[in-house]
């Protein structure tokens, strides 16, 4: 069979579809990908087709970075400055990326998605890669702009299903273009891409981890809870550079601070301030800074800095793992075993963090509250404590056991044998 996979977003979103397609591709199918340009060299590598998707983000505009992480309007940016005004394009490109396929898989804020299938009959199914993207009422997210809600799981459905429709109103006023672009193409301007409208009725595939969320009663149906996918480059450009090796081979497990692959492009004093954390423990310290940042101060022989390296080959050897919260970083650490502090930023991070927090193998720290003092001590806490650890080990076995990209791949093909 002929899939074609989308999704649009940083690489923890791109990783778990390549996972996907590395393993379809195995059991005999033909993958491509339509995506932002700035994957092309990483789809190619890997020797799948690659058709360019908008919109387009410049990898290195840091500026636009810093905006779309924020906690307090990075996720309203996104929606209304950039995908939504774009869904026409973002609709023309995948038009014709999936002519002569008999699938789709899509990520969820490919908000053309629903058009394209009404349009063309092809099969379709959706992903998600954290249960915020569920908005469950039973199993309530927490907004980077509210992050106090944590506090309030208590109250129950009622209160929860009440914050959503207020939030589901204020969506709505967004919609203008949108309904507008749906009227052109002779379709129903009823249709909401956002929420309960991004879900495919064929197969809707919740690619994390039951230690981070269970089905609930308002999840969408049909849904199939499959597990985390996991890929970080080790077939491309993931190479774990030799002094690293050297240097984990060399002591006791570090503390590796890290900021993902979107938030690191807003590091701003975190990797200063963390260099200085673990000096102040008298702790070894492993510094993942980026390819746009330059090498943090503060190294000596004790602390190393390295523009990247395979989580999958770091984490598990470290004593402790500092990042940004999301998911795709946060999978690699629970599946490692190891406790971790994070440091959320916007979108579906607080709610990770919070997550994580709950089931005992992290701590939190805001991001306005970074400095070393604060690092240190929330760092004291989960390296002191041998219930984070214990903990920690215990979740990595649940996580190890799942196989996501197995069970996605074998309900990929039960859709496309029907």
């Amino acid at each position: 069979m002929k899939i074609l996979i989308s999704t649009f977003g940083s690489l923890g979103d791109t990783h778990p579809k390549i996972a996907l397609a590395l393993e379809l591709r195995k059991r005999g199918h033909e993958v491509s990908f339509a995506l932002m340009e700035a994957y092309r060299e990483k789809i190619e590598l890997l020797g799948f087709p690659f058709h360019p998707m908008r919109p387009h983000f410049d990898p290195e505009d840091k500026d636009l970075a810093r905006r779309v992480m924020d906690g307090k309007s990075g996720t309203e940016l996104l929606l209304k400055e950039i995908l939504l005004p774009n869904v026409r394009p973002m609709y023309e490109d995948l038009t014709a990326a999936v002519a002569g396929n008999d699938l789709l898989i899509t990520g969820e804020v490919v908000f053309a998605a629903k058009s394209v299938v009404e349009k063309t009959g092809i099969k379709w199914i959706t992903t998600s890669l954290a249960p915020a993207s569920f908005l469950s009422a039973h199993d309530p997210f927490i907004p980077p702009s509210a992050q106090w809600l944590k506090h309030f799981r208590f109250l129950g459905s009622i209160f929860h299903s009440s914050i959503y429709g207020f939030a589901r109103g204020v969506v709505k006023s967004w919609l203008g273009e949108y309904r507008q672009f749906r009227r052109e193409l002779g379709l129903s301007e009823n249709h909401d891409p956002i929420f309960d409208g991004k879900f495919s009725n064929l197969l809707h595939l919740a690619l994390f981890s039951k230690v981070l969320g269970v089905p609930q009663p308002d999840w969408h149906s049909p849904t199939l809870q499959a597990g985390f996918c996991f890929y970080d480059g080790q077939n491309d450009l993931g190479k774990m550079p030799e002094k690293l090796n050297e240097f984990l081979d060399a002591g006791e497990p570090p503390i590796v601070f890290t900021l993902g692959s979107a938030a690191v492009m807003d590091a701003r004093d975190f990797y200063e301030e963390s260099a200085k954390a673990a000096k102040m423990l008298g702790k070894r310290a492993v510094l993942l800074y980026g390819i746009f940042n330059d090498l943090p101060v503060n190294i000596d022989e004790n602390i190393v800095g390295f523009d990247y390296a395979p989580y999958s080959q770091v984490f598990p050897r470290a004593a402790c793992v500092v990042h940004q919260g999301g998911v795709g970083t946060t999978a690699q650490v629970l599946r490692a075993g190891v406790p971790q502090l994070f440091m959320p930023y916007s979108h579906d991070q607080p709610d990770n963090a919070a997550r994580c927090e709950r089931i005992g193998v992290a701590k939190i720290i805001a991001r306005e509250d970074y400095r070393m003092e604060t690092a240190k001590r929330k760092l004291r806490e989960l390296l002191s404590n041998e219930n984070f650890s214990r903990k920690a080990a215990q979740t990595a076995e649940i996580v190890r056991a799942e196989h996501g990209t197995k069970i996605a791949c074998d309900a990929i093909e039960s859709v496309m044998r029907r």
